[in-house]
């Protein structure tokens, strides 16, 4: 069994994480996402306990959302998209830092976004599957949502109109 490689980013707690499997050859291709002996090995402790998928058309825009309690895990299982992750506690140091990257089907990395931390992504391929791993039971009621064009939050999106949902544009 190999190890992880993670790679610590500029946001306290989120890392982006290599596949310790990732193998090709002519028949196609076998990733290897999570493994909790692999994990835990490397210091990623977490007891996820649901897995979701969300299937989504170019420029389609989900989210910025998160909660106060939930570790994910989030990869991308087919396509390409671009994802922002940003720090949502005010008594973080880095209250309102964020981050951009590009999960896809061809680079298999994923990202462990800590608790108080928001999500969003847009999809930049024809359409791409959003898989996350969670610690907690999805309860819309305890989530926030960050309005994606927030001028406040100074984010950058590769897409100028994203197709957005009613929640995510701020009007429900």
């Amino acid at each position: 069994m190999s190890a992880l490689t993670i790679h610590k980013t500029e946001l306290d707690g989120v890392v982006l994480i290599e596949p310790s499997t990732n193998f090709h050859d002519f028949r196609g291709e076998y990733v290897e996402l999570y493994n909790r002996e692999l994990y835990h090995a490397a210091g990623l402790t977490q007891d996820f306990v649901q897995d979701d998928i969300s299937i989504s058309s170019q420029h389609v825009l989900r989210g910025i959302h998160g909660d106060g309690s939930t570790t994910k895990l989030v990869s991308c299982l087919y396509g390409r998209f671009y994802l922002v992750v940003i720090n949502n506690d005010p008594t973080s140091p880095q209250y309102r830092k964020w981050i951009g990257v590009t999960l896809s089907d061809k680079n298999r990395l994923s990202i462990l976004i800590p608790p108080k931390f928001g999500n969003g992504h847009v999809v930049m391929s024809e359409s791409a599957m959003f898989h996350y791993k969670q610690t907690s039971y999805y309860d819309r009621a305890s989530q926030f949502t960050l309005i994606w064009n927030d001028p406040s939050l100074g984010l950058w999106w590769p897409v100028k109109q994203p197709i957005v949902s009613r929640r995510d544009e701020g009007t429900a």
